[in-house]
């Protein structure tokens, strides 16, 4: 069943600039579907006028009759004094209408039966309980603890909270009003990791369908099937989740030039034979000429092909300044607090030259305050910080601000670099800032154009250590991947707060989780710190409960004696030993496979198989040990 098609969708702006141009594609019952391109390219519009909030200038809209549509936006607006639990409660709307009529109806009951409205009562309150109305605060009590929506944030006004809470506030009003569509447009771009998995775990629960917008390619490698990529107003389709389609759309592109090449060879070739033909017409052949006029048109109809676009990589990298020494950070007995409340204390850290450390935590913990303490723009409560003396640092706030925004680029570039124009329009163009472009205001750019031009600025700036504050948010993942290029080239010191974990796999090579006021220093991937998390989690989990003692019975002997428990010993041991070296094996591909995401996911999943399966050998080598130990006793 189709629960919601899309046909020939025009949506035109500025006229002669069609955002939209006949956009065609259905989305099925239950199924996840991905909404892909780049920034501008219509996908916000799109869920705008399914939800009838846009009109649209052709084509056709059809929701399946009945199906109720939610849609979480990115700039979610409420009536002014509302509360976030008045937001949260928006959800309940339909439930406290039937409560209000089967409150009305036991009042009149109650002055004499009347079967009308014992048969209306009965039906409301069975629709009211299969609808969860007597479960709304349990509801929505797990939800608040889900996305981190505390007791004190409901009491706040909605219109006071950052972007990003305002976003999770709404994200758990959709949830709770329980919708057969949802239309998810940026989800986790104010989420921070625990609540990011959270909203996975649920979205994979539940039994509706799902359209989403999302630049966070770990969320859809989890959540979606398919992908809709809008590519100049249409639709292009990949039959997968995220990491099928980034080989899929290089597969087809590289297909598509080979097309494009054989098709200019053909050229060329018809081309020679026409050249031919008409030096034979001019000697009175007129067949000729009449054959040499039909190849002419042939050719105009293969000149009809363009070439396939792929953009092209940034063509820069960081002027990096010499690192002398092997102290590049160190903080002693760090501590900060606000209002009375600690962010963190006694913090203890040592960084040497070449790390790359991610320093994560949830929302509020202090990760931002830990970056401007070591930037100087925040002063500690107690402790100490100091950098090496040779460290020169670079830094990419989270929220891009320009002095002078009303300047062009090419006079940002002037004024803030003292460089020549030539030079200024060379450093642009290394990324993708290029024609009349760079004559823009920087007020006039997008986020992620904003976040490229910063970091083109800091390209020369000598510096070498790097700290990035949520550098991928609000981007699409086109720019995720140009900041990802930068970076990847650059190989001095990294220290970045992101939320981002495909970005945080790829660089990080040390971990600081900030939770509860405290650091945990982790040395190694993203990857190994969620394994070593994992295992330290295991016994406890897996532990029994105590038993009472019971009298020891004497077990009876398993026949065939000692011989057969050694035998049995001996297979466990070589069983432990060969799941060990391929361990090893695995260890050593990880290494290899460092900088090939879709090789490294499918080998660290390998990993996680094995560990579990190494515990569970141990455990039967122990069992068999422990009953070969008390049979010659």
């Amino acid at each position: 069943m189709i629960d919601l098609s899309i046909s020939n969708l025009v949506k035109e702006f500025e006229v002669g600039n069609k955002i939209l141009d006949g956009l065609t594609f259905q989305v099925d019952t239950g199924e996840r579907v991905g909404l892909l391109g780049p920034n501008g390219c219509g996908k916000t519009t799109l869920l705008r006028i399914i939800t009838g909030a846009l009109d649209f200038d052709e084509g056709e809209v059809v929701v399946a009759p009945g199906k109720r549509l939610g849609l979480i936006s990115q700039i979610p607006v409420y009536p002014e004094g509302y509360t976030v639990e008045d937001v949260l409660d928006t959800a309940f709307a339909p439930l406290r209408e039937m409560e209000a009529e089967m409150n009305c109806l036991a009042q009149k009951m109650g002055a004499g039966e009347d079967p009308a409205l014992l048969a209306r009562y009965d039906k409301l309150s069975t629709s009211f309980q299969a609808a969860g109305g007597y479960e709304t605060q349990t509801n929505k009590n797990k939800v608040c603890n889900g996305l981190s929506i505390s007791p004190e944030m409901r009491q706040r006004l909605f219109d006071k909270l950052s972007g990003g809470e305002k976003t999770r506030v709404n994200l758990g009003r959709l949830i709770l009003e329980d919708t057969d569509i949802l239309l998810l447009d940026e989800p986790t771009n104010h989420l921070d990791l625990r609540a990011t998995e959270w909203l996975e775990e649920y979205l994979e629960k539940f039994k509706g369908t799902v359209l989403t917008v999302s630049h966070d390619r770990y969320f859809l490698d989890k959540v979606v099937d398919r992908i809709v990529e809008i590519q100049n107003g249409r639709a292009e389709f990949y039959a997968g989740n995220y990491s099928f389609y980034a080989v899929e759309k290089e597969r087809r592109y590289e297909e598509r030039l080979r097309q494009y090449e054989k098709e200019q060879a053909k050229i060329e070739q018809l081309e020679k034979s026409v050249q031919q033909l008409r030096t034979w017409a001019y000697s009175g052949m007129d067949k000729t000429f009449r054959r040499a006029k039909s190849m002419e048109k042939r050719i105009e109809k293969l000149r009809t092909t363009d070439r396939p676009k792929k953009e092209r990589k940034l063509e820069a990298r960081f002027g990096e300044r010499e690192f002398r020494g092997d102290e590049v950070l160190s903080v002693k007995d760090l501590g900060k607090g606000f209002l009375g409340r600690t962010l963190f204390s006694h913090v203890n850290l040592e960084v040497e030259g070449g790390e790359r450390i991610a320093l994560l935590g949830d929302n509020g913990t202090g990760k931002s305050t830990l970056l401007k303490i070591i930037l100087g723009e925040e002063q500690p409560d107690q402790g100490k910080l100091r950098l090496g003396p040779t460290v020169r640092i670079g830094y990419l706030p989270q929220i891009i601000q320009f002095e002078h925004p009303e300047r062009s680029l090419v006079d940002t570039m002037l004024y803030d670099l003292d460089c020549t124009a030539q030079t200024a329009r060379n450093r642009l163009a290394a990324f993708r800032f290029q024609g009349e472009d760079v004559f823009k205001p920087v007020s006039a750019l997008s986020g992620g154009e904003q976040s490229r031009l910063r970091l083109c600025m800091l390209m020369d700036a000598k510096i070498n250590l790097l700290i990035l504050d949520e550098p991928t948010n609000h981007l699409d993942i086109q720019s995720r991947e140009w900041i990802e290029e930068a970076v990847e080239e650059y190989e001095g010191n990294l220290l970045f707060v992101s939320h981002d974990r495909y970005f945080i796999d790829r660089f990080a090579t040390r971990i600081w989780m900030l939770e509860e006021g405290r650091i945990t220093d982790f040395k190694g991937t993203y990857q190994e710190y969620l394994a070593a998390r994992q295992r330290q989690q295991i016994p406890a989990q897996s532990a029994p409960p105590p038993q009472k003692e019971e009298p020891k019975k004497d077990k009876p002997r398993r026949p065939g004696g000692t011989k057969i428990l050694e035998k049995e010993v001996a297979a466990a041991e070589r069983a432990v030993a060969k799941a060990e070296e391929q361990m090893y094996d695995l260890g050593l591909q990880i290494d290899q496979a460092s900088s090939d995401y879709l090789k490294l996911q499918e080998l660290y999943e390998q990993r996680e198989a094995l560990e579990e399966e190494i515990l569970k050998l141990y455990g039967t080598w122990e069992a068999l040990s422990a009953q070969l130990e008390e049979a010659k006793g």
